[in-house]
């Protein structure tokens, strides 16, 4: 079945998903964090999804990738930041996160490289 919509895309819906599980998350850094990395790690994720849902209608090859390409951007910024977070909030389990966002950078990569 063809796709509708992005929200038909396997890969923008594991972004979202990924985003409310970022958001929920952060929701529990100190308040010391909101203009921290909290807001870095909510605007990177938020990106990953955004950017694959602007690249879903862009009509040219080459405005398709370079949107890809700045989602896949976004979640290496967010991979690090996880990284980063792990270090100073050693309680919060982001194993489950970080399978998530390895999923979608995969799925992201085979765009790319298509």
């Amino acid at each position: 079945m063809a796709t509708q919509s992005f929200k038909d895309l396997i890969v923008w819906q594991k972004s979202r998903d990924l985003a409310v599980k970022i958001y929920k998350i952060t929701d529990n850094f100190p308040r010391s964090e909101i203009y921290g990395l909290t807001s870095q790690m909510r605007r990177a994720v938020i990106s990953i999804s955004s950017n694959i849902a602007e690249s879903y209608h862009r009509y040219h090859t080459k405005d398709k990738q370079r949107f890809l390409s700045m989602a896949f951007g976004s979640g290496s910024e967010l991979e690090s930041q996880i990284e980063i977070a792990k270090i100073l909030y050693p309680s919060v389990d982001f194993k489950d996160t970080e399978k998530d966002i390895v999923e979608v950078m995969k799925i992201l990569n085979k765009f790319l490289t298509k």
